[in-house]
C-alpha cells in the first residue's frame, strides 16, 4: 500500500472530494493495493493550485494539514460585488469607484493580523446544521457569523485600470472572497474574485504539484511511487527522534518512553529512516500522539 503526500495542482472547476475520487479510481484502475486516500484541505471548484491528497498512512496526519496556515494569490475586480463573492455569483452590488494603486496599498495594514471576517453566504460552514450555500440556493437569508482569522502577509502582484492581483499568506478557516470583498469595501468600492490559486498548504508548494496529465500517466506507469513525497514531508518543522533498537520495540508496541533528554515537544519517532510514530516529550516522556505502520 502506498503511503505518502500527493501535491495536485488542481484546476478550476474540480471539487477537494472528487479529486480524492479520482486519485482513488487511478490507483484501482492502475492495479495497485486498496489504499486510504483523503486530502489535507479543501479547495474551492472555482480555485485552483496545491491540493494535499494524503495516501495510506499520511492520512493519519490529514488532520494537521487542515490546521496548517495557507497562501493564495487572487485578483480582485473592482465595481461588482455578487451573491457568492466570485465571478459565478449574481451581481447584487455596484460601484463606479475603481481605487488608486496608492489607495490600495494604504488600506491593506488594515487587514494584517488578527481580523474579524465574516464568511461568504455560499460556503460549506453549517448554520443551523445546514450548510450555508444550501440554504443560500434555497433562496434563504443567510447571516453567517463572524469569526476571527489571522492574515500574516498581504503584498500586491499586480494592478490594471478595473482590478488588483493580491498574495496573502493567512491562517486556517481564511475566506479569501470575504477579503476581497472587504479590501473593496474599505477602498470605499465593492467587488469580487475573478481568479483563485493557492500557491502553498503548510509545508506543500507549487514546485511539489503535478498536473492531472501527469498523475494519470505515472498511475498508468506504475510509477507513482516517483512524485510521491514522503510522509514525513507533511511534518515540516518536526525534529526527527532517533531511536535505539529496544526504543523503537516499545514505540511500535505503544508504550511509553522515560528519560528523553530533549526539549519538550512534538518529535517524529524514527527507526533507521523508517517514521514510527508522532509523539510528544514532556518532561523526558513520550506520549504517542499518531503511530505510523509503515
Amino acid at each position: 500500500m502506498l503511503s505518502g503526500w500527493l501535491i495536485l495542482d488542481k484546476p478550476c472547476g474540480m471539487g477537494s472530494t472528487d479529486a480524492v475520487t479520482l486519485v482513488k479510481r487511478h490507483l484501482r484502475q492502475n492495479g495497485y493495493a486498496k489504499t486510504k486516500v483523503g486530502h489535507g484541505g479543501t479547495l474551492d471548484p472555482l480555485a485552483e493550485g496545491v491540493l494535499p491528497i494524503a495516501l495510506g498512512e499520511a492520512t493519519k496526519l490529514a488532520g494537521r494539514m487542515l490546521d496548517a496556515s495557507k497562501t493564495y494569490d487572487f485578483t480582485l475586480a473592482f465595481g461588482v460585488e455578487t451573491d457568492g463573492l466570485d465571478a459565478e455569483g449574481t451581481a447584487v452590488g455596484w460601484s463606479d469607484v475603481r481605487p488608486t494603486l496608492a489607495e490600495i496599498s494604504a488600506i491593506l495594514p488594515r487587514f494584517l493580523g488578527e481580523i474579524d471576517q465574516i464568511p461568504p453566504a455560499f460556503s460549506a460552514i453549517k448554520v443551523g446544521g445546514k450548510r450555508a450555500y444550501a440554504r443560500a440556493r434555497a433562496g434563504e437569508v443567510v447571516e453567517m457569523p463572524s469569526r476571527r482569522v489571522t492574515t500574516h502577509s498581504i503584498d500586491i502582484l499586480a494592478r490594471d485600470a478595473d482590478s488588483v492581483t493580491l498574495t496573502a499568506h493567512v491562517s486556517k478557516g481564511t475566506y479569501i472572497r470575504s477579503l476581497a470583498r472587504d479590501i473593496a469595501h474599505g477602498c470605499g468600492s465593492v467587488g469580487h474574485v475573478t481568479m483563485l490559486r493557492r500557491t502553498r498548504a503548510g509545508p506543500f508548494a507549487l514546485s511539489h504539484a503535478i498536473s492531472l496529465d501527469k498523475l494519470a500517466d505515472a498511475a498508468m506507469g506504475r510509477t507513482l511511487e516517483e512524485v510521491l513525497l514522503p510522509l514525513e514531508a507533511g511534518l515540516d518543522g518536526i525534529p526527527a527522534l532517533s531511536l535505539s533498537p529496544d526504543e523503537a520495540k516499545a514505540i511500535a508496541q505503544g508504550r511509553t518512553l522515560f528519560g528523553q533528554s530533549v526539549k519538550d515537544g512534538d518529535y517524529l519517532a524514527m527507526d533507521g529512516t523508517r517514521p514510527l510514530a508522532l509523539v510528544e516529550i514532556t518532561g523526558g516522556a513520550s506520549r504517542i500522539i499518531r503511530g505510523f505502520n509503515l
